[in-house]
């Protein structure tokens, strides 16, 4: 399952745990592509929180991360930033940086 998150509840959100979230907009097709490959992947692994956050509706966070190019992947261990990859990435790719964590 992922979640939906806003600028208010990301941090609560993201604060324990492996989490990775999704920063992604309604218009932009490579988001659309990755999309389902999230969606694929948090059913697959419940030791993994899955966020998505879009960045048209929620710009502070954006900003504050300095995401500037979407789709963005962020993970976060324990509320801290321990990766970050950009563009559309394949679930097995993903699948084999989220196995470092």
């Amino acid at each position: 399952m992922v979640h939906e998150i806003t600028d208010a509840t990301f941090e609560q959100e993201t604060a324990n745990g492996l989490v990775v979230i999704d920063f992604w907009a309604t218009w932009c097709g490579p988001c659309k592509m990755q999309s389902p490959v999230i969606e694929e992947l948090s059913n697959e692994d419940s030791n993994i929180k899955f966020c998505k956050i879009d960045v048209d509706e929620n710009q502070k966070t954006a900003s504050e991360l300095g995401i500037m190019s979407i789709p963005t992947l962020l993970v976060k261990k324990d509320g801290e930033n321990v990766d970050q990859i950009i563009g559309y990435h394949p679930k097995e790719q993903l699948k084999k940086l989220l196995e470092k964590y």
